[in-house]
């Protein structure tokens, strides 16, 4: 058995000095600067549409500089500008296709995070594209509604590529979720909110240095790119396409009044029916979309509170759990435009099993393991009939938080050690967060993709273990289909 110690990468994380002249306990961000400044919205991205009907996009990973905090230059990677990226539009039935330049001086890749794509489209770690080069996936969007995201995947390096700035949503529309009297209106009353935490050292820079065990943990919270951020109100509901866009860091969202909120829709689309909410966490790579009710001329503060889900994690102050820190101003005008209630019903779910299936594979997470095997570039683990619904047990059995991924799926959850999940894990999921100790059951379907030589990913989101290797690769085969040979480099860190 390995020895944890032998895991280690980094000492705990030491107090610095804020460009400002304050200094920080090094896992406890302060309340962000004064919210001085409006929320950025993210761009939509142009697109065009031929006469074949394909929507093409175009993306460029460059570095520049942001002012994340007021009045210093830090300097950034971003997609086609100097942080994050645009976001990426198209509806259900639609062909895209993204024309992906790297000017960075080093590989990377686009992974879409989310989505129900080839596994030669998937962006991962075997999809890498060089200094210079130029990556073309296309593909047929062939699932609902939803708020997904894309960013760096290369093996050993996404936590540093996705610190440096790079991140962007990309968001799906169909025929049911425009049917539903929701807000909709993008950067006006339907607003996409990426949460991120950073550290910066004594020049402005990022801070990539002694991650803690779950990574880089910030002391500056950063909204849509920068610190300080709020958000003018102009309706009388909004909603919140909020991502855990952290590297490590949980949130345990709420309202400083602890005003109800209503949970619409979680990482793969809409829920059946909302669900009345005054907290929720994230973990990192989860969405949640929310709908919000606020008053002429209120200010109120999204927030984060301690992670109330610790089981037997016993350095929860190490890894922020004992956090409480501002993310965003909400400040609503003196007179707000009517919106209309948030509908009883959504979009229906039809179950993938039953709810007593028993699994057919079990994956226990431990350290920067699964199933005590770290990743192996050239390793299948495993292989999986296209057309087919498997049942997978996934247990932390570590005192380390991790959460769990699967690329090209969304899956339901069936039950939580033998409960049903809470009405806020009922819909659609592609990354879960696991409490130590608790077995979660998930359900999830293989269709459309196949591929003998290009695998998809499964791993733990907390990006600095998903570097370190705690991540798997599966193939979906057609009947006959043999997995080809492998013969990749990688490296863990």
């Amino acid at each position: 058995m390995v020895s944890r110690r032998g895991f280690l990468t980094g000492l705990a994380l030491t107090p610095i000095a804020y460009a400002a002249g304050c200094s920080f306990r090094p896992t406890a961000p302060t309340a962000a600067p004064a919210a001085t400044r409006p929320l950025p919205i993210p761009p939509l991205a142009p697109a065009t549409v031929g006469a074949d009907g394909v929507r093409r996009f175009t993306l460029a990973a460059q570095a520049g500089s942001t002012e994340i905090v007021r009045g210093v230059r830090t300097p950034t990677w971003g997609y086609s500008g100097s942080v994050l990226g645009p976001t990426l539009r198209a509806r259900r039935g639609e062909r895209v296709a993204v024309t992906v330049t790297n000017e960075l001086p080093e590989p990377t890749s686009v992974h879409w995070h989310g989505m129900h794509v080839p596994a030669a489209c998937d962006g991962g770690p075997h999809q890498m594209v060089a200094p210079g080069a130029v990556w073309s996936p296309s593909w047929t969007v062939s699932q609902q509604a939803a708020t997904l995201w894309y960013h760096p995947h290369p093996h050993g390096a996404t936590e540093k590529h996705v610190q440096r700035g790079m991140a962007g949503f990309f968001l799906l529309d169909d025929d049911p979720a425009d049917a539903l009297d929701l807000p909709k209106d993008y950067g006006v009353d339907d607003i996409p909110l990426v949460i991120q935490d950073r550290r910066f050292t004594a020049d402005g820079a990022i801070d990539e240095s002694d991650p803690t065990d779950v990574g880089l943990l910030g002391d500056t919270i950063v909204t849509n790119g920068i610190a300080g951020a709020h958000l003018g109100v102009t309706t009388e509901r909004v909603r919140l396409r909020i991502l855990n866009g952290s590297s490590g860091r949980l949130y345990h969202l709420a309202f400083g009044d602890g005003r109800h909120f209503q949970l619409i829709a979680t990482d793969g689309g809409l829920l059946p029916e909302p669900v009345e909410l005054s907290r929720i966490q994230l973990s990192p790579g989860e969405r949640a979309e929310i709908v919000v009710t606020v008053r002429a001329g209120e200010n109120v503060t999204l927030r984060s509170l301690p992670i109330d889900e610790r089981g037997g994690i016993d350095r929860a102050a190490e890894f922020g759990f004992d956090d409480t820190f501002d993310i965003l101003d909400l400040r609503a005008g003196a007179t707000l435009r009517p919106a209309a209630a948030v509908p009883a019903a959504l979009v229906p779910i039809t179950p993938l099993a039953a709810a007593n299936t028993a699994p057919a594979r079990a994956f226990e997470l431990q350290w920067f393991m699964i199933n005590n095997r770290r990743m192996d570039m050239n390793r299948i683990d495993m292989t999986i009939p296209v057309d087919t619904t498997e049942v997978w047990s996934v247990r932390n059995k570590d005192n380390w938080p991790h959460n769990f991924h699967v690329h090209d799926v969304q899956f339901q959850i069936l039950a939580i050690d033998g409960s049903p999940p809470p009405p806020a894990l009922s819909g659609w999921k592609d990354t879960v967060y696991t409490t130590p100790g608790a077995t979660y059951i998930l359900a999830m379907h293989f269709a459309d993709h196949t591929d003998p030589t290009f695998p998809y990913m499964y791993h733990c989101h907390l990006l600095h273990h998903e570097d370190q290797g705690m991540m798997g690769q599966f193939l979906v085969l057609a009947p006959g289909q043999r997995p080809a040979p492998m013969r990749m480099s990688m490296g863990h860190g």
